[in-house]
């Protein structure tokens, strides 16, 4: 485990980083291949750098552990 705390990133720093489109980004959060967000606040939601990080070390065989 590390010390650093897990931070919450927000939509266009996702983007950034995965190279993703909004729409694709989406779509593939509704096939359970990209990571859910989390609520962090009524109308505020963002990904954890952990779950961002475990996607792009694999994004072709990641498979979503919180489908619904």
């Amino acid at each position: 485990m590390t010390d650093t705390p897990d931070r919450i990133l927000r939509l266009n720093t996702v983007l950034d980083r995965t190279g993703l489109s909004r729409s694709t980004l989406y779509r593939k959060i509704e096939a359970g291949t990209f990571p859910r967000q989390v609520r962090i606040a009524a109308r505020c939601a963002g990904w954890r750098e952990s779950a961002i990080n475990e996607w792009m070390r694999n994004p072709i065989c990641y498979e979503s552990s919180t489908q619904p």
